[in-house]
């Protein structure tokens, strides 16, 4: 079976990651499989995706993914696949719109809780349309499903939920990266892995580093184009010498071991992969409760009110205070993580396109 995924670059975030990793297990399982990108730009993920034999495709490098001429481009690809499988809002849409002009079975995955588009009312018809081209629609957790059912009502497409995976055992034995330590000898260290746009929140965490001890740091991991504004507010905050921005990173495995807390501060996600990785490393997982984070860490790490820096705050301190509290949540955050895992994943994704075979 010849699998095409879709997506719109492989720059930075979870999507992107998730394409990295799954897709070579999807290949190990039998499926040929291959990308094509809309912003074909040279990336670190591109070189890991290639690297793990990945064939991947462009349609060009920079630009608009949002281009009329995509849709021109896509229509070639779409009749060379069996099934063509896409990701983020500009494939959705042009792969379903190529669609009508060509036969072509069409998968893809809702990456997320919520998204803009769903607030434009006048959209509405044109997302439900856009959907009903899909055979399925594979949401990355329950809620994010309960509220696509909520906002597109009844679809011809079968929708259903995979959550999203982690290979949990390479975040789980990573070294520990000495980096931490020499930029901040002998502190609390608590690090956040996360691109820096609104919905990420990072600016809940810098408020908390204010009423943690001198002697916490803050590690956040990512770039975007809110970075400048985080770092205006540690300025602002008084913490700028006890926060650091790494940018982005390979040996976020390392990164994330040789941390004491690891934080997740977002307004909502869809199923935070950086959630899953921070819970395989055995450290205490504190995030805010909200949908795509909480389904994630109940019963394992911590919760605090969303926005609620000071809550945040007490939440860590209170660990502090507690060594038994401490090995208590980092432990059923590790245990907890490997419900999480990609091989888990990579087998239902597998039997889904295996379903594809039996409509035939």
């Amino acid at each position: 079976m010849k699998i095409l995924h879709v997506i719109t670059s492989l720059r930075t975030g979870g999507a992107e990651k998730l394409m990295v990793d799954l897709l070579p297990r999807l290949k190990q399982k039998g499926l040929d499989v291959e990308l094509l990108l809309f912003d074909g730009t040279d990336t670190p993920f591109r070189r890991d995706a290639e690297a793990a034999g990945i064939k991947v495709h462009d349609l060009g490098k920079g630009g608009s993914v949002y281009s009329p001429l995509h849709l021109f481009r896509l229509i070639p690809f779409l009749r060379k696949y069996d099934v063509v499988h896409t990701h983020n809002t500009a494939p959705q849409f042009f792969a379903a719109i190529g669609s009508v002009v060509c036969s072509v079975l069409l998968c893809t995955t809702e990456h997320t809780t919520s998204n803009r588009r769903r607030g434009w009312t006048w959209y509405a018809s044109v997302d439900r349309w856009m959907y009903s081209r899909y055979r399925k629609v594979i949401c990355i957790s329950e809620k994010a499903e309960d509220n696509l059912r909520e906002f597109i009502g009844e679809s011809r497409a079968e929708i259903l939920t995979i959550n999203n995976g982690v290979d949990v055992e390479k975040y789980a034995s990573a070294p520990s990266s000495p980096e931490l330590e020499r930029i901040a000898p002998g502190s609390r260290k608590i690090i956040m892995v996360a691109g820096f746009r609104w919905e990420k929140d990072q600016d809940t965490l810098i408020k908390a580093m204010a009423h943690l001890p001198e002697n916490f740091h803050l590690f956040l991991v990512g770039d975007g184009v809110r970075r400048k504004e985080c770092e205006a507010l540690a300025a602002h905050t008084g913490v700028a010498e006890r926060v650091h921005f790494l940018g982005i990173r390979s040996d976020v495995p390392a990164l994330l071991h040789a941390a004491d807390y690891v934080v997740m501060s977002s307004h909502f996600e869809g199923l935070s992969l950086s959630s899953v990785e921070g819970m395989s490393v055995g450290k205490p997982f504190l995030a805010s409760d909200v949908d795509g984070l909480r389904e994630v860490v109940k019963g394992a790490g911590v919760l605090f009110p969303h926005g609620d820096a000071d809550s945040l705050t007490n939440e860590i301190l209170k660990l502090e205070k507690s060594p038994e509290l401490y090995r208590s949540v980092a432990g059923s955050c590790r245990i907890h993580a490997a419900e999480f895992d990609i091989h888990k994943m990579a087998n239902k994704y597998f039997e889904q396109y295996q379903s594809f075979l039996s409509h035939e």
